[in-house]
């Protein structure tokens, strides 16, 4: 199997998949690791493309939005739930990676 060339690949939603996919994998599994394990393949194959793309700086400010909102899901979902908090960070983030990066081509 071959991944398909950087250059054509729509990353806004792969970073929500990332985010909503971790999070079920860890959720419906009890493996937390497994959510993080999706949570990386994800970033690294949205990652692989934006640097094709857009450079190693967007890469790296995409890559912070990312991860960051992977960490800020665990401190919101204790005011807004975990679904909601999820899906707020994934919708950032894939905002984020189509504002920086799919617009443009």
């Amino acid at each position: 199997m071959e991944l398909r060339d950087p250059a054509h690949v729509d990353t806004a939603p792969l970073a929500a998949l990332g985010l909503v996919g971790g999070f079920l994998a860890a959720r419906e599994t009890g493996i937390r690791p497994l959510g993080g394990v999706v949570l990386g393949l994800a970033g690294v194959y949205a990652g692989r493309s934006w640097l094709a793309q857009s450079g190693p700086a967007a890469t790296a400010g995409l890559s912070a939005v990312y991860l960051g909102g992977f960490g800020a899901s665990h401190v919101l979902a204790k005011r807004i739930g975990a679904w909601p908090a999820v899906l707020s960070v994934a919708a950032v983030s894939a905002v984020a990676a189509w504002a920086v990066n799919d617009r443009h081509r």
